[in-house]
């Protein structure tokens, strides 16, 4: 009984300080902007206290907010789903953005966007099946025949992003209108076009596929293991795999229909939490969830805040960190559960 009470006192203290920190973010991310208004002033009207400044009241509750709601969504699943596809595939090296899957996401949403559907459910579903092809892709190129053989899966996933990417291409050489200017953005990685509404709508749908994610976190801690002892445990291995995969499919594929191409959080941030806190993914996946949606309302507050006239796509941020990681990483790689 002390080994399941240790476990459960060090995932509360985890997440306590990971909250801590997302609420502190969470703070700043509302209160830091264009707006000459002062840090007090700011809390104040946060707080109901400044009725003198009723545009403040604006921006905060009714463009920041849905912000950074949005950008801690979007940090969550793309760090959630990054730890899945490496504890699934067995590659410290593995998640969405890398193996191709955003950009099989990107070439649905783009298709959904031409063809003039809405954004939800017509894009976010285009998203989806764009992801789904571009995995089997992936999995039929590096396996072809095992969901958890991890040779080629790399080169698998380079493969199809590339392909993806010139896809991406030709689909944007074919808009002429003025929609061009929105998808070149939006595939940077775009924040700032939503709403409360959009933001709820994500919420339904990835809420329960972090609480499923959590509830089958055990599964890659067997699996890390080794087949044998997964099987001898009696883990049901394609089940929970399929079962992880499609779900992480879909939220990756509903966070990329709403604010585009976020490359490498699916990596940054599951090494980070690994090299701190060890391979339990029943420590690992709320920590994940936590570190990355703060980590992501983070990087978007840079990205608001370091231009001096207007802002830079967060993908660019998030990148410009990431990238040189990927390059540490896949040079200094040890085992399969880290750098």
């Amino acid at each position: 009984m002390a080994r399941p009470h240790r476990l459960l006192v060090r995932m509360a203290v985890v997440s306590a300080i990971l909250v801590l920190f997302l609420v502190i973010t969470l703070v700043f991310g509302l209160s830091l902007g264009s707006t000459q208004q002062g840090f007090g002033a700011i809390i104040r009207t946060m707080m109901g206290q400044n009725a003198s400044y009723p545009m403040l009241t604006t921006i905060i509750w009714h463009i920041r907010l849905p912000r950074v709601l949005l950008a801690a969504l979007t940090g969550a699943t793309l760090s959630a789903g990054g730890l899945v596809f490496q504890a699934l595939l067995r590659n410290p090296l593995a998640e969405p953005y890398i193996l191709g899957i955003s950009g099989g996401s990107a070439i649905g949403t783009i298709i959904g966007i031409i063809l003039g559907f809405s954004r939800f459910p017509g894009v976010t579903l285009m998203a989806f099946f764009g992801s789904m092809v571009t995995l089997v892709l992936v999995m039929i190129i590096s396996t072809g025949r095992s969901l958890l053989k991890k040779d080629s899966l790399l080169l698998a996933g380079v493969m199809v992003k590339a392909f993806c990417s010139a896809v991406i291409m030709f689909l944007i050489s074919m808009t002429q209108d003025a929609r061009l200017h929105n998808i070149i953005f939006w595939l940077m990685g775009d924040l700032s076009m939503t709403d409360l509404q959009q933001v709820g709508t994500m919420a339904v749908i990835l809420i329960p596929g972090f609480i499923l994610i959590f509830y089958l976190s055990h599964a890659p801690n067997l699996m890390l293991m080794g087949r044998e002892m997964a099987m001898t445990a009696g883990l049901q291995i394609k089940t929970i795999t399929i079962i992880l995969l499609i779900t992480t499919s879909l939220m990756v594929s509903t966070t990329v229909s709403h604010c585009g191409l976020i490359g490498f959080v699916g990596l940054v941030i599951p090494h980070l939490l690994r090299m701190a806190l060890g391979p339990d993914h029943r420590v690992l996946v709320p920590a994940s969830i936590l570190g990355g949606g703060a980590y992501m309302v983070f990087r978007d507050l840079l990205a608001r805040t370091l231009p001096r006239n207007g802002e830079m796509p967060a993908g660019v941020i998030t990148a410009l960190i990431g990238a040189p990681l990927f390059f540490v990483c896949s040079n200094g790689q040890t085992d399969d559960n880290g750098c």
